[in-house]
């Protein structure tokens, strides 16, 4: 209930505004009184007031500097004040000075309950906004998390280079609970929805509800939390099993928390469980179809569509290395080949393994067209309507023909790429290394990604970037190292594993050969300069 102090040098001016209305209907108590400014100061600085209801003018303090006071010194304080005719436009021109509204003497109850009304959107807001610059501030993840955020969303969303880069980079961001040979995990998405339809406020509470998040994932031992931009007003969960432990808690906090803290309501979906990395793109998707199955409307949901593991078909890294090799050979009919094989009618298959499938062969076409820099409007729109047909999981052919349609975009624009000089080859080279710094990348494995040969690919590279593959991959990771060292959080071992580096003695040794100083004085550098600032 939000507390109110009124403020006048009339007693019984004071005691009416009590009878005036049922305070508590409208969601406020007023917690005390004051017969001028000053003492009401003491009072506000005693308790956390939310409104001022004061006259204007009174001994030692009116009401006009009391609330320029309140503006300066209590800026969540909303200051409400009360006025005679004699003193209408002199309030009118105090708005600027902190005053939020006013009332003409003697008080109307309509009036005051439609002020009170105001205020009250006000102070909501209000405590939102504080909600989230309070949990940014406190919990605004270091330079580690964000990379482990990021690293997680590839490893669910992307083609892999190599099984042991993905266990070298796991290692080195310190997720050493995923490198277990059979790790079980479940993920979970979580989406957010208003009950006032039309509203603004899922929008404007998404950092909050993230940061929520990331705070419930930080009180759970083994769940982790990460964003997917696709996914709009979502969150997901990825959470380690084992025999001792179930979702329910997690759902439960999170339910609980969305709804008291932000006012909102949380829809959720619960995943098959996985075991081993090579299956977190199957649990991801399979979280994603379950959110897909929840009803419309704005009610919290949990929808737990978990299945066996027999009742999904394989997708295995040579099937999806398959799909992938027709994509970036430009060769649609053998695509088309591919997807009839894993999709089509003569391979008998439930909605859900077909669903699955489906998913995997779109994200293996989303990464490539990442990869390749195609995401125009266009192309996102294709992905979008390829995903929402998946969803509604009412006509196999309609699936089949989103995929094939976008497929054929893509392959256009790879094929585009294939006779340039090269220089969209390589924009894509440099992106893909500019997002993947940290890992274990050679020549090799990028010619291997890119579908060219390596003697060529390292030609056109130094043609068109004026220095060798190796060259730019360490200024790159220089780049980001003086970054992170930004980051007392972190120590200069945390710096080396995140730029890719296992030895900080070998890091050190690369970076002061290319700064002109080691880490820890380079550090220390921008503390001198910050001090000198």
């Amino acid at each position: 209930m939000r507390k109110v102090i009124i403020v006048d040098d009339e007693a019984q001016v004071r005691k009416g505004l009590h009878w005036k209305i049922d305070w508590e209907e409208e969601d406020f108590q007023i917690v005390a009184e004051a017969p001028n400014g000053k003492e009401a100061l003491a009072l506000i600085a005693e308790n956390r007031i939310d409104l001022v209801l004061t006259d204007v003018r009174m001994p030692i303090m009116g009401g006009i500097e009391l609330a320029k006071q309140c503006q300066e010194n209590y800026r969540n304080t909303k200051v409400i004040v009360l006025s005679g005719y004699s003193d209408f436009e002199y309030v009118k021109n105090s708005m600027k000075e902190g005053v939020r509204d006013y009332l003409l003497k003697p008080v109307d109850p309509d009036e005051l309950q439609e002020v009170l009304k105001r205020m009250r959107q006000e102070i909501e807001n209000d405590k939102s906004k504080q909600l989230e610059l309070e949990r940014v501030q406190r919990l605004v993840s270091t330079q580690l998390q964000e990379v482990q955020e990021q690293y997680l969303l590839y490893l669910v969303k992307e083609e892999w280079l190599q099984h042991s880069i993905v266990k070298e980079r796991l290692k080195q961001l310190k997720l050493h609970s995923l490198l277990q040979e059979n790790v079980k995990v479940q993920f979970i998405t979580v989406e957010v929805r208003d009950l006032i339809e039309h509203s603004n406020r899922v929008k404007q509470l998404q950092m909050t509800f993230q940061m929520l998040c990331k705070e419930i994932a930080e009180k759970q031992s083994g769940v982790l939390s990460f964003y997917d931009p696709n996914y709009t007003n979502m969150i997901h969960f990825l959470r380690l099993v084992d025999d001792s432990n179930n979702p329910s808690y997690l759902v439960k906090s999170v339910q609980h928390n969305v709804k008291v803290l932000l006012k909102l309501e949380a829809v959720i979906g619960i995943g098959n469980i996985v075991t081993g990395i090579t299956e977190f793109k199957m649990g991801y998707i399979s979280s994603l179809l379950s959110w897909s199955q929840s009803q419309l409307g704005t009610h919290s949901q949990v929808i737990d569509e978990t299945v066996k593991k027999e009742g999904i078909a394989d997708f295995s890294p040579e099937l999806e290395k398959r799909i992938t090799n027709a994509i970036e050979q430009t060769n649609l009919e053998r695509f088309k080949s591919e997807l009839e094989l894993l999709l089509g009618e003569t391979n008998k298959q439930s909605v859900l393994s077909f669903s699955i499938m489906s998913n995997r062969i779109l994200f293996s076409l989303s990464a490539i067209a990442k990869k390749y820099d195609m995401e125009t409007t266009q192309t996102q729109r294709f992905i979008w309507e390829s995903q929402q047909a998946i969803w509604e999981l009412n006509s196999q052919k309609r699936v089949m023909d989103h995929l094939v349609q976008l497929a054929r975009i893509i392959i256009e624009q790879v094929s585009n790429t294939r006779i340039t000089d090269g220089k969209l080859i390589v924009d894509g080279v440099k992106r893909y290394l500019d997002q993947h710094y940290g890992n274990d990348v050679s020549l090799t494995a990028l010619s291997e990604l890119f579908h060219i040969n390596s003697a060529y690919l390292s030609e056109i590279f130094k043609l068109q970037v004026g220095q060798n593959f190796s060259e730019y991959l360490v200024e790159r990771r220089m780049k980001e190292a003086k970054k992170f060292l930004k980051d007392r959080h972190l120590k200069i071992i945390d710096v080396a594993n995140l730029v890719g580096f296992s030895s900080s003695a070998y890091f050190s040794t690369v970076f002061k050969k290319h700064v002109g100083q080691t880490p820890a004085e380079y550090r220390k550098s921008l503390t001198v300069f910050s001090d000198f600032e």
